[in-house]
């Protein structure tokens, strides 16, 4: 949608200077900047990725004038400059280094050109509400020639992917919006009247659009009707899936109109039926999984947000306990969505479900730390996690999804079946998230009290003891009691008698890698460390894909004597094997024939 503004505040300009030297040039005009001089600042992190990632660092030069006339600019701090004094408008050029392969920056070649806002444009401090225009220029490199561009921003003075000028109302909106430039493949669909569009960047040979079309429209009419069962209206006016695509690669960044992924070439459907055909193969699905999480959070995070972050503070980290709900609901949501929507079956859905319960059970780290402290420690723990983090911590995307489940069922068996985690998401959506973005101010954001509160009205009981219990607390959730009443079998049947070390394989060259290490395991237990690389087992060479079958010869309680490298001094270990400790959770429907009344279905009150 073309839109017009009165008086621009900002202006950017933005070109790919030199591709293969991975530079950006950009040139931002201040067209009233502060007489007492200007400050500028870089954000420190970006919405979504919990870790402060120092964009600034990325800037290879920078530089000022005004009125032909250089221009002093002095630096605060390791993300701030402070521009002097000057009468009429201030223009910095500054080059950014774009080589970050991920959805969280900037990377730049030949092949095409990717970056979110947060790190390439200078916040203008005190007018980070004025209009913000960018114009989005074509490389002068040949290889540039046929690039078009994908974004969600509006164009001002631009054809839908074209270069040009586009608008933004402000700064937060600027930075939310990633681009795309390249040669890349486009497919749209609409779901429930919106433009949706499908970018795919990377040689993916035969790829099969019309089925990414059909079935990503699926998805995304659910998550609309999920959240506006009446009017089926969208929250956007246009939405953009972006792809990076690789040969191993797994991750997505949502924003407010789109969201930027990366995938393996592999995981995508291809329209040679050798290769494949209508198949959904696990590649497929976990694609689809990741655009229907990212999609999910268009709601859930990017409109319904926790208080600290409206607004957000790009300075410096903002700490909040709520991610269990924010990341871990959206991870309860996004399979459970592709159920909704028929692309999977039930019984795939519940296999899903069963190999996070095992993840989950399988750490110590659980019953150490709760999922409001795994959120509020996300900065310094979960985005920062070494050979330990199984036995310290808990991921609150995949617990906190668990514990969502958990809520979910309580609410419907309190309600019987009336009132569910559904009616909470949406009475979220409407007291918090619809109306976000209308208007001149921020919207409100949600704390830990209204969450509970809300939680409380929609089941009409008290679930203070959940929460001390699940979400403050570090105890297992019941979940064979909670899914028995909804026709859903819950079992683990773990080898307890095939032996084992309870430690995390890899690799390192041609060698066998011990990568964690379990607490109270047997190598745990006979002294073996994370890092330690295994040469033999009773004598006989450890490789990377042999170690099973060398402790298939043993049974529980034996004791072997194991060589390894620490660093490089050879070590001899007396290691007693236990057995094996992982889960083998499975989840089914009752054989009986019990249909489910449970998540799989929308509560009864709509």
């Amino acid at each position: 949608m073309k839109k017009t503004v009165q008086k621009p505040g900002v202006s950017y300009a933005i070109i790919g200077k030199d591709l293969p030297g991975h530079l950006f040039q950009v040139t931002l005009t201040v067209h009233e900047p502060d007489p007492q001089g200007q400050v500028l600042a870089l954000p420190a992190w970006i919405p979504g990725s919990y870790m402060v990632r120092e964009f600034s660092r990325n800037i290879v030069q920078i530089r000022a004038q005004s009125n032909g006339q250089t221009v002093k600019l002095a630096k605060l701090d390791k993300h701030t400059w402070r521009a002097a004094p000057v009468k009429g408008e201030l223009v910095v050029e500054y080059e950014v280094y774009a080589w970050d392969l991920s959805v969280r920056a900037a990377h730049m070649d030949r092949t095409h050109a990717f970056y979110n806002g947060t790190s390439v444009f200078l916040r203008v401090a005190g007018q980070e509400e004025t209009p913000h225009i960018v114009d989005i220029q074509r490389p002068q490199d040949a290889a540039a020639k046929t690039w078009r561009v994908a974004t969600s921003l509006p164009e001002l003075k631009a054809k839908r992917y074209g270069f040009g000028t586009y608008i933004a109302a402000n700064y937060d909106d600027l930075v939310d919006h990633p681009v795309e430039m390249g040669d890349f493949q486009l497919a749209t669909f609409k779901a429930h009247g919106v433009p949706h569009d499908i970018v795919f960047t990377g040689k993916v040979p035969n790829l099969d659009l019309a089925r990414l079309c059909a079935d990503l429209k699926a998805i995304c009419e659910t998550q609309i009707t999920f959240f506006e069962p009446k009017t089926k209206k969208a929250p956007m006016e246009r939405y953009v899936f972006m792809t990076m695509v690789v040969g191993d690669g797994y991750g997505g960044l949502e924003h407010r109109a789109s969201t930027a992924l990366v995938c393996a070439r592999a995981d995508l459907p291809t329209t040679s039926a050798k290769a494949g055909g209508k198949e959904l193969s696990e590649g497929y699905i976990k694609f689809l999984g990741l655009c229907s999480h990212e999609y999910f959070h268009t709601w859930n995070v990017k409109r319904i947000k926790p208080a600290v972050f409206a607004p957000y503070d790009l300075n410096v980290e903002n700490y909040t306990p709520l991610l269990w709900l924010f990341e871990g609901g959206t991870s309860y949501y996004d399979d459970l969505m592709l159920v909704r929507a028929g692309i999977i079956t039930e019984a795939a859905y519940f296999t899903m479900l069963g190999k996070t319960v095992g993840s989950v059970l399988r750490g110590a780290g659980r019953l150490k730390q709760s999922v409001a402290d795994s959120s509020f420690d996300a900065w310094g723990k979960y985005y920062r996690q070494d050979e330990n983090a199984p036995n310290a911590i808990v991921s609150y995307y995949t617990k906190g999804s668990l514990v969502c489940m958990a809520l979910d069922l309580t609410i419907r068996a309190k309600t019987q079946g009336k009132k569910s985690l559904d009616d909470m998401m949406r009475a979220l959506w409407q007291r918090y998230g619809r109306d976000f973005y209308e208007g001149a101010a921020v919207g409100r954001g949600v704390t830990p009290a209204d969450v509970e509160a809300l939680a409380d009205e929609i089941s009409g009981a008290k679930l203070k003891s959940f929460f001390e219990r699940y979400v403050r607390g570090t105890d297992d959730l019941p979940l064979a009691k909670l899914l028995a009443p909804f026709g859903v079998r819950y079992s683990d049947q773990r080898k307890a008698d095939k032996p084992s070390l309870d430690a995390n394989l890899g690799r390192d060259g041609a060698d066998c890698k011990l990568s964690a290490v379990h607490e109270g395991g047997a190598a745990h237990q006979a002294g073996l460390s994370a890092g330690d690389l295994l040469v033999a087992i009773d004598g006989l060479r450890a490789m990377p894909g042999n170690v099973d079958g060398l402790l298939s010869r043993y049974k529980v309680g034996d004791t072997l004597e194991v060589h390894a490298f620490r660093r490089d001094e050879l070590q001899v270990f007396s290691v007693t094997l236990q057995g094996e400790r992982i889960p083998a959770v499975t989840l089914s429907l009752d054989p009986a024939g019990k249909k489910s009344t449970g998540p799989l279905r929308p509560s009864a009150d709509r």
